[in-house]
């Protein structure tokens, strides 16, 4: 079970390493405290993982339309539903939301690509005898 809360935990992190400096950058984008800056990194993962995938597919043909750009606004709309949820968490705008999130995902992309993994490499390997069938 431990094995399974470790990248939890640290995706967890990255998430409230990213929303912080975030708001550092942004104007728009203010904590009350560091205890509303963890919960919001908490269910701004939840909101990710629960109700983004149904804006996504509740929102498939304008995304379709948009070539995916309506994803940056479902982005956004996850930013502006923790907001909500959490008394210490405010957002001025939709805009200050939307550029954020830009940059919460931006800056977690990279900040998890310099980490190193546990996830098994799948490399593709060529037969000893040098045929594939």
């Amino acid at each position: 079970m431990l094995d399974s809360l470790s990248p939890f935990l640290l995706h967890w992190g990255i998430t409230a390493i990213s929303l912080w400096l975030t708001s550092l950058i942004f104007k728009g984008i203010r904590f009350s405290s560091p205890s509303a800056l963890i919960i919001s990194a908490l269910l701004l993962g939840f909101a990710n993982a629960i109700v983004k995938p149904l804006l996504i597919v509740l929102t498939l043909p304008l995304t379709f339309l948009t070539f995916g750009l309506f994803l940056l606004v479902i982005n956004a709309l996850m930013i502006l539903l923790v907001s909500s949820l959490v008394t210490g968490f405010k957002v001025s705008s939709f805009w200050a939301a939307f550029f954020a999130s830009i940059f919460v995902s931006v800056l977690s992309f990279l900040i998890g690509a310099f980490l190193p993994s546990d996830r098994p490499s799948h490399d593709i390997q060529m037969p000893h005898s040098g045929m594939w069938l």
